[in-house]
């Protein structure tokens, strides 16, 4: 039922003389004892999932982490992050707490994972948590879990599905920082501005030219870190907005989620 060892399990039944119930808690607890000592280790590997519902127009990407890929890759691990990821995507929680907070058996989804620190005995925890929806959503899992990517798209029909998955791979492959320029953070535009500037200076060029050859320079930074501006993987003769509108004219990005490990 929990997923401990023999021994552990025969230990803490022998501590609560015997008593189910005040069994399981015996290991919950040692679970919490561990999960404080391990609080400070890094937990870098893990699973990745992409789940979208029947509909496709809602989805959900969890990433549960551990400190070893042994653990990553344990088929009881993988299976326990897939019943999360469901969960998730069944009750379509606004945050990490609120899913944590969800039911999961007789527990919640958080003590299951206290529970689980006990029995694993590394550092486990629901290290990210992110949610879409959209006119339809399409997924893409990287390979191994390694990287969960959602793509939003502005229209709904089911010959869109795999061009939206191959637009969450394009994702998953180049890492954009905006669907769009105008998604694109202030601090982040600020701060390609000065980097262009300094470029610019440290070449020699004149102080009165820096803020044009800065904007020329933010423009290159959008073309090849704004999704719908790059150079679509699959065929880098058109942009990713250019491919999408090769289905329909209409058809384009509302939003993406990417999680990775690490």
């Amino acid at each position: 039922m929990t997923g401990a060892g023999m021994m552990d399990c025969k230990k803490a039944l022998a501590e609560a003389d015997g008593d189910f119930d005040k069994a399981v808690e015996v290991l919950r607890k040692q679970g919490q004892k561990l999960s404080a000592k391990r609080a400070d280790r890094e937990a870098t590997e893990g699973v990745v999932l992409a789940l979208v519902n029947d509909d496709r127009n809602r989805g959900v990407i969890i990433k549960l982490s551990s400190e070893t890929d042994f653990v990553a890759k344990n088929e009881d691990f993988v299976n326990l992050a897939q019943q999360f990821a469901e969960i998730a995507l069944e009750n379509f929680p606004a945050t990490k707490e609120e899913l944590l907070a969800l039911p999961y058996n007789n527990i919640t989804i958080g003590d299951k994972i206290t529970e689980q620190v006990g029995v694993i005995g590394e550092k486990i925890e629901m290290a990210a948590y992110e949610r879409l929806q959209s006119d339809m959503v399409a997924p893409y899992i990287h390979m191994g879990n390694k990287a969960g990517v959602l793509i939003g798209l502005s229209k709904a029909d089911d010959s869109f599905f795999e061009p939206g998955r191959a637009v969450a791979m394009q994702v998953a492959a180049m890492r954009p920082v905006a669907v769009d320029e105008n998604g694109v953070d202030a601090s982040i535009v600020e701060k390609e501005i000065e980097i262009g500037k300094e470029q610019a200076r440290n070449e020699g060029k004149p102080e009165a030219m820096l803020e044009k050859i800065a904007l020329g320079k933010l423009k290159k930074f959008y073309k090849e870190s704004t999704l719908l501006n790059q150079q679509f993987v699959r065929d880098n003769k058109m942009s990713v907005a250019e491919y999408l509108r090769t289905f329909d004219p209409d058809l384009t990005v509302t939003a993406f989620k990417h999680v990775e490990l690490g």
